[in-house]
């Protein structure tokens, strides 16, 4: 693959597999794939509160914690990336999610 040498004020601008934009990740290939797998350990650790504190919370209290952390997590960037073949790991961690704000 030719890839082309990009400068700027006469500094050479090096090519990156991935960089981070204002909370993006963005990949050379546009797969997405980087920023999912790092929004999947967020979404996990907040399932796992959501499952220590559903027992003294009441199903209202859970549904503000879930909007909050989660829900704030998710839709960032989604425009972009909601449609990549990983999105469906996000989706599936905020079924699991929903599915634990359930009453008992």
């Amino acid at each position: 693959m030719l890839r082309g040498v990009v400068g700027y004020n006469n500094k050479l601008i090096t090519c990156t597999s991935n960089t981070n934009f204002l909370g993006i990740t963005l990949d050379n290939t546009l797969t997405w794939k980087t920023h999912i797998d790092t929004i999947i350990p967020k979404l996990s650790s907040e399932c796992f509160a959501i499952r220590g504190c559903r027992t003294f919370l009441t199903q209202e209290s859970l549904k503000m914690v879930y909007y909050s952390y989660f829900h704030l997590i998710m839709m960032y960037g989604i425009v972009f990336w909601e449609y990549s073949y990983y999105s469906k790991n996000i989706f599936t961690s905020q079924k699991k999610n929903l599915l634990l704000q359930l009453p008992p």
